[in-house]
């Protein structure tokens, strides 16, 4: 009929022996929250001016058959009874929002500040479910994103302001704003949560990591210089241990098969006794001078030969934290 799905009130009509024949037979009624059916309107923080006609809504069920208090209800004696002050959800809630205004009012309330924002989607565009598995709390917890950086991205997220890493709930609070915020949808992309991961981990203080360092067995005597060397080349916490692992327990050498007789060339002048931050200059000039290399046909062989990698760490910093050299 081109008319909006509203309910008719036809229970309002039901005579009492109407009522008794419908309990006898065994239904129980509901209850629902009989709207004025004016207009209703209200300064939303993100949207700007709303304005619902009550008409075009039906009366919300408060209470279910069953006696089950549903949301709409419970959540606006919950915000009256707290003294709520701002609401800020998503924009699939601007209806729940009109018909909570009234009960709130009813109840002789004092409706709180609305605001909804835009809702997110997938990189794509496409639908962002909040029941989708991978991007539940416990598992991005287990992929080692902080806190701090999902905060900082859901507090942004939709606005003008750009996405930096915030360190704490008070820096993010005192940057919020929620008028910055717009109604178009939003893309959301937990792999942007990563970058932001390794830029908050990487702006630790030590002290902030000394305990993690520990358990992973790294001497008290190494473990500042360890994080100083590790921390700019991961990506989350966790990947700490490989770096120990890389260090205790030495790398299986990449050796090409053209550099074979260099590297072992060169083992022959590692410097002897206790490697120290001097250690890889004193080498590699004295290889060098030896064998006539220089630049990358001296360093990277090296390099992944001691390390198993092409990139890495400044090799100076290395060498005093290599506890087992396998190339030999």
């Amino acid at each position: 009929m081109g008319k909006p799905p509203v309910y008719d009130r036809a229970a309002l009509r039901l005579s009492d022996t109407e009522k008794d024949t419908a309990r006898a037979g065994g239904k129980e009624g509901y209850w629902r929250f009989e709207l004025e059916q004016n207009r209703i309107e209200w300064v939303d923080g993100i949207l700007g001016p709303l304005s619902i006609d009550a008409a075009s809504v039906s009366d919300p069920v408060l209470i279910r058959a069953d006696g089950q208090v549903l949301y709409t209800f419970a959540s606006s004696v919950d915000d009256i009874d707290m003294g709520v002050t701002h609401i800020v959800r998503g924009a699939d809630h601007v209806t729940n929002t009109a018909t909570q205004i009234q009960i709130m009012q009813a109840m002789g309330g004092t409706p709180p500040s609305f605001a909804h924002h835009s809702l997110l989607t997938g990189p794509q565009g496409e639908a962002l479910s909040k029941r989708l598995g991978t991007l539940s709390l416990r598992d991005l917890r287990d992929r080692g994103v902080e806190p701090a950086a999902l905060l900082s991205m859901m507090a942004r997220l939709g606005s003008s302001q750009p996405i930096e890493v915030m360190s704490n709930l008070e820096e993010i609070a005192a940057h919020f704003d929620p008028s910055t915020f717009g109604a178009a949808p939003t893309k959301f992309d937990a792999e942007d949560l990563f970058p932001l991961t390794r830029q908050y981990v990487q702006g630790l203080p030590f002290d902030a990591v000394a305990a993690q360092i520990k358990t992973l067995g790294v001497p008290d005597d190494l473990a500042l210089g360890f994080w100083q060397v590790a921390r700019d080349n991961i990506m989350v916490l966790a990947d700490l241990a490989g770096w120990w692992q890389l260090f205790s327990q030495g790398a299986e050498p990449f050796i090409d098969t053209e550099d074979a007789d260099f590297v072992a060339q060169a083992m022959t002048l590692l410097p002897a006794g206790k490697l120290d931050e001097h250690s890889w200059g004193q080498w590699t000039t004295a290889v060098k001078e030896a064998t006539g290399r220089k630049g990358k046909g001296l360093f990277m062989p090296l390099r992944k030969a001691l390390t198993g990698q092409e990139h890495g760490p400044d090799m100076r910093h290395i060498l005093p934290l290599l506890q087992i050299i396998r190339v030999r």
